[in-house]
Formats: C-alpha cells, sequence, structure tokens
C-alpha cells in the first residue's frame, strides 16, 4: 500500500514536471516568433497639377510721372500787374488770359509809333514827287544832274523811314498784346508767384509769374535693367508695341495701359540700366508730375509658361524646389527656377513639365519617398482666378 501511494505522487510529480517544460518550450517558441507592426497611415495633403498657359512676360520696376509740356510763365513787356484772371491749380486751355500787366503805357507807345508811321508816309509821297519833278526838268537840262541825284537820295532815304516807322509799329502792337499773358500751352496751373499791385519785370532772367504743366498725356521715367532691355524692347523695332501698364502707389493692381516713348542712347555701365520713358493717357487728370508709379514692361508676344502657387514652393538653402507626386502617390523632391509673378501665380522657368502634380499644402508633413495620401485640389485660388479672368 504504502509502495503504491508512493508512485502515485512521483507519477504525478513528474507529470508537474513535464507540464512545466511543456510550458516554458511553448513560452520560448512564443518569445522567438516575430509579431507583426501595423504600418502608419499616408499623410493627406492638397495635390495639384501644374497650369500651363500662355502668359506676357511682365518685369516690374520704379518710375516718376513727368508733363510732356512744362513752361515757366514769364513776363514779355515790364510794368505792374493790376488783374489775375485765374484760380491757383485750375485747367486753363491754350489762349486763356491768365495775367494783365498794365497796358496804358504801351497804348500811348502804340499812338505815338502811329503818328511816326503817318508823317513817314506823308514824306514818302513828297520826296516821290519831287523826284518825279526832277526826272522831268533835267531832261530840258533845267535843272542839274546832281539836284536829280540828291532828290534821288530823299526819295530812298524816306522809304526806309517809312519801312523803320512800320517796324517800331509792329513792336508797339507786339507790346500791347504782350500786356495780356496768356496761357501757351493748356494744362493745370500752378500758383501765381506774383500777385496784383507788384512791378516785374521782362526776360528770361524774370521771376516766373506762375507754372503750367500739361495734363494728358503724360510721360512715366524708369530704368530697366539690360536683360528686359535686350529681350523685350531691342529687339522691337516699332517701341510704341511694347506693352506698358501702370499702376499708383495707392493701387494694389495696375490699372493704366500705355506704350513706350523713348529709350535712351546709352546704357548706365554703373547701374547697368537704360533710361525708358512710358506714355500713358490721362483724361480725368489724377496723373500728376512727381508722383511715385509702378510700371509693368512686357513682351511683345504671349510665351507658353508653367505656373504654380507660391504656397508649394519650398526654400532650401540658395535654392527652390517643389514635391512632385508621381502616378503611385510617392514624393520626389525637385529643384526649380523661378520667374516672375504673374497673374497671381509664379513661373517656373526649369524644374517642371506640364500636367506634373505637386503638393501644394502641407509640404512640411510630407518627405521625399513617402506615400501620400493625395488630395486633389485648385492650383489657382478663387482670387487668383478672378485675376486672371
Amino acid at each position: 500500500m504504502s509502495i503504491t501511494r508512493s508512485k502515485l505522487v512521483y507519477v504525478m510529480a513528474a507529470g508537474v514536471s513535464l507540464a512545466v517544460i511543456a510550458a516554458a518550450a511553448i513560452q520560448g517558441q512564443a518569445d522567438d516568433t516575430p509579431v507583426a507592426i501595423a504600418a502608419p497611415a499616408a499623410v493627406e495633403v492638397d495635390v495639384a497639377p501644374v497650369v500651363a498657359r500662355k502668359v506676357v512676360d511682365w518685369q516690374s520696376y520704379s518710375g516718376r510721372l513727368e508733363a510732356v509740356e512744362r513752361v515757366d510763365v514769364r513776363p514779355r513787356v515790364s510794368g505792374t500787374i493790376t488783374q489775375v484772371h485765374f484760380r491757383n491749380g485750375t485747367l486753363v486751355q491754350k489762349g486763356d488770359v491768365l495775367f494783365t500787366i498794365d497796358p496804358a503805357p504801351y497804348r500811348a507807345e502804340l499812338s505815338r509809333a502811329e503818328a511816326q508811321l503817318a508823317a513817314a508816309q506823308a514824306r514818302v509821297r513828297f520826296t516821290k514827287a519831287e523826284l518825279d519833278r526832277a526826272s522831268r526838268l533835267v531832261a530840258d537840262s533845267t535843272i542839274t544832274r546832281r539836284t536829280l541825284d540828291e532828290r534821288e537820295h530823299a526819295a530812298r532815304d524816306a522809304g526806309a523811314s517809312l519801312r523803320a516807322a512800320e517796324a517800331e509799329l509792329e513792336v508797339a502792337r507786339l507790346n500791347l498784346s504782350y500786356t495780356s499773358v496768356a496761357a501757351p500751352i493748356g494744362g493745370r496751373v500752378s500758383r501765381a508767384e506774383i500777385t496784383v499791385g507788384n512791378v516785374v519785370a521782362a526776360g528770361a532772367a524774370s521771376q516766373p509769374l506762375t507754372t503750367l504743366v500739361s495734363v494728358s498725356p503724360i510721360y512715366a521715367s524708369f530704368d530697366v535693367d539690360e536683360q528686359t532691355y535686350l529681350r523685350h524692347i531691342a529687339s522691337v523695332k516699332d517701341k510704341a508695341g511694347v506693352p506698358v501698364q501702370l499702376g499708383l502707389a495707392n493701387e494694389a493692381d495696375y490699372s493704366r495701359d500705355g506704350s513706350i516713348d523713348d529709350v535712351d542712347n546709352r546704357l548706365d555701365p554703373v547701374s547697368g540700366t537704360i533710361r525708358v520713358r512710358a506714355r500713358f493717357d490721362n483724361p480725368d487728370g489724377m496723373l500728376v508730375p512727381g508722383l511715385y508709379a509702378r510700371i509693368k514692361v512686357g513682351g511683345s508676344e504671349p510665351q507658353a509658361a508653367v505656373m504654380v502657387d507660391e504656397r508649394a514652393i519650398g526654400t532650401d538653402q540658395d535654392k527652390k524646389f517643389v514635391l512632385v507626386v508621381d502616378a503611385a502617390n510617392k514624393v520626389a523632391y525637385r529643384p526649380v527656377t523661378l520667374g516672375s509673378r504673374q497673374e497671381g501665380l509664379r513661373i517656373v522657368t526649369q524644374g517642371l513639365a506640364p500636367g506634373e502634380r505637386i503638393i501644394v499644402n502641407g509640404i512640411q508633413r510630407a518627405r521625399p519617398g513617402d506615400v501620400i495620401n493625395p488630395k486633389l485640389v485648385a492650383m489657382e485660388r478663387p482670387d487668383t482666378q478672378v485675376a486672371a479672368r
């Protein structure tokens, strides 16, 4: 009985040991089996195809407005200002009277010149009659040849005095007309620098009475870099065919169209620029000489261009790049060369082809080689589309 119980205990102990060993073996086998790890979800980013269209290659510059015509109005005769006929800053037409200088002394001078002319005319008639009489008498030897010569001389002298009197009369008439100082051009007049009661002197060195500038058209002068000059201006025979646009400091866009009027005959070797002058219509008179102007110069013919949104462009030290998404939604790094900004988008001159897709929003969440979950969006935002239209 005791032996049987001992065997039973032994058998049970052995079974427990085998069970422990088997469990350890199973646990060891489980530890050696690799565990499958779930792959992270693909990042969702906004992707858009690049825009391909024909655009005019515009280059932007800064300049100043200049009047086509500018005149310092000066008196042509001396005298006292008796009247000012305009309000400061108003528009005047060519020929409008601006100032009146006291005409009384010049009327008196005109009367004196008219009297001298009458006396000269009377002397001419007298000397002519004397010459005719002497011509008849010399044939009969009634008078000497010397007397005839003297009367011929007197007639010629009288004729010369008549022409001098006529010239003096014309000068007197001109001086009287100059007492009414008229606008030599149409435009906007400045303030009256000399007012009623002041005495003015004639001549180029005299103080201007006022200043007058033309209003429409108006010039905008600016400096163009050498590349733009060679690409857009020098190659065009008719410079008026080069498109130019102008915008003021308080305008976000370019509100006026114009044309190239004049190009300087030399390029400044120091700055590498050449002076260009454009011509713009100014029917409303809003453009004033001296105003700051933003000016765009474009190529004469539209060129095919690849364009992207500024959001899609990244900066890598001194390089610009975009992230291109291929057909398998895999991201690739692509360096690009940028051109000018047109119609709210940036032109890419090198690095992209029409039809390629790029990340436009979320480039900071994607890396080259990643597979992303693309969300297709339009390259142009609503405000850009309106500007393009």
